[in-house]
């Protein structure tokens, strides 16, 4: 087994606004606890953009985004025992946590088997091993990734590469926060944004038991499309008519759209009261809502971000029994700028996933 760096080819942007382009950086060396793994699929998440953009924070260029990672292990350190080389395993937005495992800085977050939210998560891309070494992370627009072996996670056999792609973070995302709420038997769900997390958010619920999946988006464009996924009724929330008959007609509100400016308060009128509604989406600019609905109708509001090891595995386990699985558009690796403008435009139906 090497643990020596190795280069990695990959696609980077090096300031906001310009287009990804052919780089390669040295990796870290392989640890004890580390897999590297050759990849063979990546998609593109609106993550991704947002990054590229420095549209939430100033971003750290030369950045290689993508986080929706599916390849073979090609090495494992000395202390992985649960997988080996040549299995299939998948990387989401998350490569490494505390877990609990320094005596002297207890993590109760870890602690709860909620390492999401350890407090020196190392994000896949764009963030920094702050706890170790410092080094800075790279995703999945490239050849190779080294992770540790917690956050490789093996894929069903049942689920094809290209389409398990996208489960590791959009499937992630939708299904965490439906696991803790809990859909109850005769709930009805809503889906506002029917794009890469929405399309699978719809059949996700449906998949967890819920009575009826309501689908909300700004035009009928997709109501096809999203009615053959799995949603019961389909609501143009910019048609007043419609947006008034959908007033309290969910009890789980999943807001996934993230483009700026949208109508909260409008659909916070969708809830039902006692309603939980859940953010997962996440806008560049500041949210604004009316707070006289959430207090007239006793509303719960959640956020939620990706999720657990725990989470991650339920995820998978769910999706190959229930048959969960993503529509996508594949491109080769080196096609990535189509793929990220097809992302921009709103063209993409639903996950554009970039082929090694």
């Amino acid at each position: 087994m090497s643990t020596t760096p190795r280069t990695i080819h990959a696609y980077a942007t090096f300031a906001k606004g310009e287009e990804a382009k052919p780089w390669e950086y040295q990796s870290r060396p392989l640890g004890p606890e580390d897999v590297e793994i050759k990849i063979s699929h990546c998609s593109i998440c609106g993550s991704d953009l947002h990054t590229m953009d420095s549209g939430w924070s100033q971003t750290m260029y030369p950045c290689v985004v993508g986080h929706e990672i599916i390849g073979e292990v090609t090495l494992a350190g000395d202390q992985v025992k649960d997988m080996k080389v040549g299995d299939r395993v998948g990387v989401g937005a998350q490569v490494w946590a505390c877990l609990n495992k320094f005596p002297d800085e207890p993590c109760k977050e870890c602690a709860k088997g909620k390492d999401a939210y350890c407090r020196y998560h190392v994000g896949t891309y764009n963030s920094k091993y702050r706890k170790t070494d410092g080094a800075i992370t790279y995703g999945g627009y490239a050849d190779y990734i080294r992770v540790t072996h917690e956050y490789a996670f093996k894929i069903p056999d049942n689920i094809p590469s290209d389409v398990a792609a996208p489960l590791l973070c959009a499937g992630t995302t939708v299904f965490t926060p439906f696991k803790e709420v809990g859909i109850k038997p005769g709930d009805r769900v809503g889906i506002v944004g029917v794009g890469g997390l929405g399309h699978l958010g719809i059949q996700f619920a449906k998949a967890m038991g819920a009575a009826a999946v309501v689908a909300f988006s700004r035009s009928a464009s997709k109501e096809q499309e999203i009615r053959r996924l799995g949603a019961d009724e389909f609501v143009v929330y910019t048609d007043e008519k419609q947006a008034a008959d959908a007033s309290k007609s969910v009890d789980i509100l999943l807001i996934t759209a993230d483009a700026n400016n949208m109508p909260y308060t409008l659909f916070l009128s969708f809830l039902a009261v006692h309603g939980t509604v859940i953010m997962v989406g996440l806008p560049n600019d500041e949210i604004k809502f009316s707070p006289y609905p959430l207090v007239g109708k006793g509303l719960n509001f959640k956020g939620s971000a990706i999720g657990s090891i725990q989470d991650i595995k339920d995820m998978l386990e769910l999706a190959s029994k229930k048959n969960v699985r993503p529509v996508i558009q594949k491109l080769p690796m080196s096609k990535v700028n189509e793929g990220i403008q097809m992302v921009r435009n709103g063209t993409v139906r639903y996950r554009v996933v970039l082929e090694n």
